[in-house]
């Protein structure tokens, strides 16, 4: 059992001194605000970075299973993205993710995968890359935006961007109406009994920058998976380092 909630966490995150931003509306949102306006009110939140260290804690549950892990992310932009899973505080499972490729193995069971983003993709309900892997940890939209895929409505006081139907895939985006923070995305394939939504409930400021302080992700298919995570510490642009390697003797898995 532990060996199938490591995988299925470490698979849904392909997901000091601060000061805590609750998502909040202050001031009303606007029918003249246009959708173009909106995004790029949205991406100019994120200040450029080189690196990123961070310590959060991760509980993960679904009809049968649940647990608790520390995790340590690191990143380099673009690049690379390295999770270090702590059970108990002693180090349970390591992944690294790449744009062409995710691995990891897990020390319980002596197990390692190897592959790319379309079984993650298969098992979330929807395409990923590396590039949304890493929007969704920094609380950034995971999709471009534009006024011609897209329509725009003001619910509960919040700007909410709806995907024109394609496909038969959902896709909307809630953003606060004063700093357009993302408040909220879901990618929805109800042919295929498939959702995916990621519901940002706070930030923090880390040396002028905008971090997500706690969000959840729940996804469904077939089965209810909802894993939610906490920022304990984030440090910016700190020296990082990704050690990874396979263990011998280790067993490949085969995931359907």
């Amino acid at each position: 059992m532990f060996k199938k909630t490591l995988t299925l966490l470490i698979l849904t995150f392909l997901v000091f001194s601060c000061k805590t931003v609750q998502v909040v509306t202050n001031s009303a949102a606007s029918e003249k605000t246009t959708i173009d306006q909106i995004y790029k009110g949205h991406l100019s939140n994120f200040k450029d970075f080189e690196t990123l260290n961070i310590r959060s804690s991760v509980s993960y549950e679904d009809q049968k299973n649940s647990q608790s892990v520390s995790v340590d992310i690191r990143m380099l932009k673009d690049e690379t993205i390295w999770l270090n899973v702590k059970f108990l505080g002693f180090p349970a499972a390591k992944a690294l993710i790449t744009p062409t490729k995710v691995s990891y193995y897990e020390k319980i069971n002596k197990t390692y995968f190897e592959g790319d983003f379309s079984l993650i993709s298969k098992w979330l309900g929807t395409d990923l890359d590396f590039n949304k892997v890493q929007n969704l940890l920094i609380g950034k939209a995971i999709e471009n935006i534009t006024k011609e895929d897209f329509i725009s409505a003001i619910v509960s006081n919040s700007f909410v961007l709806s995907e024109k139907k394609k496909n038969n895939i959902e896709k909307e985006f809630t953003f606060e109406a004063e700093s357009y923070f993302l408040k909220n995305e879901t990618i929805n394939q109800p042919s295929e009994n498939r959702s995916l939504e990621i519901a940002y409930n706070s930030y923090q400021l880390i040396e002028k920058h905008i971090f997500p302080k706690e969000f959840v992700v729940k996804a469904n298919q077939n089965k209810s998976v909802i894993i939610e995570i906490e920022y304990n510490k984030i440090e910016v642009n700190s020296a990082v380092s990704f050690p990874f390697s396979i263990p011998n003797g280790y067993d490949k898995i085969e995931m359907n």
